[in-house]
């Protein structure tokens, strides 16, 4: 196998860790109350970051006034607001419709670049952007009962709004002045969201205490050092040995994770509709990342 075969393998398995947050996210959510359970995400990623960050020797870079100022946008948006955001949808809604909204993210990510950076859009942008929204509403239409669909709406509205955050992430990381070390950036996005969260967190205890159970504890774990560390351990070893292209396409896997995980964890009954809505969000992740290569 080549190295860059390897490396799109590596991205893939990456992605289907990805994806596994949103059945995390369903299992937390139902006992840990979301901020609370972010900053004990972050807690738990923390001291793994920091322990890297000595084993590889790598050394903290120099960031100026306006770059720390995007460092806490992104902080916000992608390691706070994501979670919370990820966390409260999937409780509302279900983690097979949760995970194929999640998977609009390179479409709107492509949307926010031409709306707030000026970037030309194109057909491909068009198309998967149209793509996108089919596949979000083919989800949202699907047959559920009456008494369920105001609070399915409402979670779907979440998880739109976490692709949002994310999407918010990347274009601050564009902004950025200098590029940062991958394993530096990854610590200080941790840094950030414990910081960010706790504050919240403290004062959300007595307005929605949590249960504290072992499922929902285990989940919090799972999230921090699966997905967060190796997770990112993962993608940057195989976007290391492969083309931006083929790593961006590694992304189709995110929402496949998701729906395919829901399905034999959970147990939750894969409809008409999601497969409809999977297979418009994969046409239009593709036509998306395409466009970000150009």
């Amino acid at each position: 196998m080549s190295e860059s075969a390897k490396g799109q393998w590596l991205c893939s398995l990456a992605m289907v860790l990805v994806g596994s947050t949103v059945i995390a996210s369903r299992v937390i959510g139902r006992d840990i109350e979301p901020f609370l359970a972010t900053a004990l995400r972050h807690a738990a990623a923390l001291p793994v970051f920091v322990v890297l960050m000595r084993w590889t020797g790598a050394r903290w870079p120099r960031i100026g006034a306006r770059d720390a100022a995007l460092l806490l946008v992104q902080a916000a948006a992608g390691s706070v607001g994501y979670t919370v955001l990820l966390i409260q949808g999937v409780t509302w809604s279900s983690a097979a419709d949760a995970g194929i909204v999640a998977g609009t993210l390179p479409a709107v990510s492509a949307l926010f670049a031409a709306v707030f950076l000026g970037e030309r859009p194109g057909w491909r942008l068009a198309a998967a952007i149209a793509l996108a929204t089919a596949g979000v509403m083919a989800v949202a239409a699907a047959p559920e009962a009456a008494t369920a669909v105001p609070t399915r709406l409402r979670g779907l509205a979440l998880v739109l709004g976490a692709v949002a955050c994310e999407a918010v992430f990347i274009l601050a990381n564009k902004r950025l002045a200098q590029p940062l070390p991958a394993l530096a950036m990854s610590t200080l996005m941790c840094a950030g969201g414990l910081l960010l969260s706790v504050v919240p967190a403290w004062f959300a205890r007595s307005a929605s205490p949590s249960a504290w159970s072992a499922p929902a504890l285990a989940g919090v774990v799972y999230y921090a050092w699966v997905p967060t560390v190796l997770g990112f351990l993962l993608w940057y070893a195989g976007s290391a040995r492969t083309s931006g292209a083929r790593a961006s396409l590694a992304t189709v896997w995110l929402p496949v994770s998701a729906l395919l995980l829901s399905a034999a964890v959970l147990g939750e009954t894969i409809r008409a509709g999601q497969w409809v809505g999977l297979g418009c969000v994969l046409a239009g992740m593709v036509l998306a990342t395409r466009t970000q290569r150009a």
